[in-house]
């Protein structure tokens, strides 16, 4: 009786231990995609880019990704590997890198598409642990929808021009 309520101690405190070195390594490292819902026309590619940050005290491997997509989306995952660090020291962080590319194949049909990105590594150059997954959207419409910052790009022609044509008038 004594060895299995002694068996049963040692279970507990190995799960316990390996429950708590789990929690400090996703504690340890931290994912998001930039921009994580974007607009497209059938036959755009897009790119989505990405921050990672080691904030632990060891280093963390960068050993690979998946990715899950819907049909009519061509993802090309290149662009991690390319891209980013084989592994991250502590309080390293990488900025806007490209993760990854999707071209939205001619003729998919409208709507709204989702899928998750997960970057894999851990301690090792061995390990293929999930390390953290984010998903993205991508909206496919009739066209592409600008962004923001090409918006503001036009206005500020367009306000650059009506004042030159202001000043030669007057």
């Amino acid at each position: 009786m004594k060895s299995v309520r002694r068996f049963s101690i040692l279970l507990a405190m190995t799960v316990g231990l390996l429950l708590c070195g789990t929690a400090a390594k996703a504690d340890s490292f931290s994912f998001t995609i930039d921009l994580a819902t974007q607009h497209a026309a059938p036959g755009d590619t897009l790119a989505f880019s990405g921050t990672v940050s080691n904030t632990g005290t060891s280093p963390i491997y960068l050993n690979g990704d998946t990715i899950t997509a819907v049909d009519g989306l061509v993802v090309d995952d290149s662009l991690f590997l390319i891209n980013f660090p084989a592994f991250l020291n502590p309080g390293e962080t990488t900025l806007n890198e490209e993760l990854f590319s999707l071209l939205v194949m001619p003729g998919t049909p409208f709507g709204s598409y989702t899928g998750t990105f997960e970057i894999l590594g851990g301690s090792d150059g061995d390990a293929h642990d999930v390390l953290s997954a984010q998903d993205f959207t991508v909206n496919v419409t009739d066209t592409a929808v600008p962004e923001p910052s090409s918006l503001l790009l036009l206005a500020s022609g367009m306000a650059a021009l009506a004042g030159t044509l202001r000043r030669r008038l007057t």
